[in-house]
């Protein structure tokens, strides 16, 4: 069984719309989510779908081993940033090569970088007037945002719409497609 560990920052609802995906597979499940956020929202949601759910803090992950010796002991196959907010440190990436993916929520190389996510990205596609967005689910290297791209998918975007309706339609592409890339990145591997 091909194992998933899920780092998340906020409410959740990626991390959770994976986890029930596998939850019935017979081929990988998430067995483990981190966040680096106590109060975040996916530890709750990871509960409840009976997830090992762990909090850690910046030490933890930047001036230790902590976090990197924990993952080596798992072997996970895919390790999935699901809105982490944090830059991912060097020595997990070279621990996991090419098997540490993020999804991010406009179509790249467009409003990527440090700062570019949630709310800010769809403020600045309405700002900018722009026609459609998307999704991005990317390979993670050693910068924002700049990692090989897996996969994209478009949706138009109408002069009325606010960001908070293009945060709607970029989620909706988000559940569709995120648990469908990992499925097949997994069956790849």
């Amino acid at each position: 069984m091909k194992k998933i560990v899920i780092f998340a920052s906020g409410s959740g609802t990626n991390a959770e719309n994976i986890i029930r995906f596998f939850s019935e597979s017979e081929s990988a499940r998430v067995v483990l989510v981190l966040s680096n956020k106590r109060e975040a929202g996916v530890l709750d949601r990871a509960d409840r779908q009976d997830i090992d759910a762990l909090y850690f803090n910046r030490k933890a992950l930047y001036r230790s081993d902590l976090i990197v010796n924990l993952l080596k002991d798992i072997g996970p196959d895919l390790i999935v940033l699901a809105g982490f907010l944090w830059k991912f440190p060097d020595n997990i990436l070279r621990a996991f090569p090419g098997r540490v993916i993020n999804i991010h929520p406009a179509l790249l190389p467009k409003y990527g970088g440090r700062g570019m996510y949630g709310m800010n990205v769809h403020r600045a596609i309405t700002e900018n007037r722009e026609t459609e967005s998307g999704i991005t689910i990317h390979h993670v290297n050693e910068n924002y945002d700049e990692g090989a791209v897996i996969f994209q998918a478009r949706v138009a975007i109408l002069p009325s719409d606010t960001p908070e309706d293009v945060a709607g339609k970029v989620h909706a592409l988000e559940y569709e497609h995120f648990p469908r890339v990992i499925a097949q990145l997994l069956t790849e591997n």
